[in-house]
């Protein structure tokens, strides 16, 4: 058993997921790397100048913060409108990440409020909870901020948004991520982090940058919420 996870689930009462990675792979059907070419040929009709390292950028989130980075604003919201229709796009063949479900649904029935607070758009991560019947378990939903991409993590403007939201304090509250942004993120909130290493070279990047505990699986957690809720 994770003794770093069970005393931190212990010490707080609030439940912030990101969404890909703990809940879906939403790129699982429709690769980044083809949304990030698709995003770069965007900039390309509009004319903008593509260095040789944004065309091979494989994160489409990359592309739209570099593009952001520009400041042109007509620009980066014409590569917004184009990555909220791609993720839009991609959650009908989004793969669901294993426990995933049960983290969510474990926790509200064990009367912990659960919210995501994404990068991805928030159109996006509320189609994927109605389509896999979770909507009713999460609120708020928390995606990114609209052509402004330097309010995504690890800013952590959007994660004290659900904090406030939430009606609670930052240090009741943990967040799950499987990503560095993640973890600084909820460092610069005030806000516990767990490390979602579902990669293994993850696991030590994660303790390296302060993260409270590190899983490998979600079932980690929906094991303890679901004792919490027979004991």
């Amino acid at each position: 058993m994770n003794a770093d996870l069970g005393r931190l689930l212990g010490d707080v009462d609030t439940l912030l997921l990101d969404f890909d990675g703990p809940v879906c792979s939403i790129f699982a059907g429709y690769p980044a790397p083809q949304v990030a070419a698709e995003l770069v040929d965007v900039l390309r009709r509009l004319r903008v100048e593509v260095p040789p390292d944004l065309a091979s950028e494989p994160d489409p989130l990359e592309v739209l913060r570099r593009t952001g980075a520009v400041g042109d604003q007509g620009v980066t919201r014409a590569i917004e409108d184009a990555l909220c229709a791609a993720e839009i796009r991609a959650v009908e063949t989004a793969e669901p990440t294993p426990y995933g479900r049960e983290v969510i649904v474990a926790a509200r029935q064990a009367g912990v409020p659960v919210a995501v607070v994404s990068n991805n758009s928030a159109v996006a991560v509320s189609t994927y909870l109605v389509a896999h019947r979770l909507a009713g378990y999460v609120s708020p939903i928390v995606g990114r901020s609209y052509a402004d991409p330097d309010r995504m993590k690890p800013n952590p403007a959007p994660i004290l948004q659900a904090v406030n939201a939430l009606g609670t304090t930052a240090g009741r509250c943990v967040l799950i991520g499987d990503s560095l942004s993640d973890i600084d993120g909820a460092g610069a909130a005030g806000v516990r982090s767990i490390g979602y290493a579902n990669r293994s070279a993850k696991a030590e990047r994660f303790r390296a940058a302060g993260a409270d505990a590190v899983i490998t699986n979600m079932g980690e957690v929906a094991t303890l919420l679901i004792d919490a809720i027979s004991g």
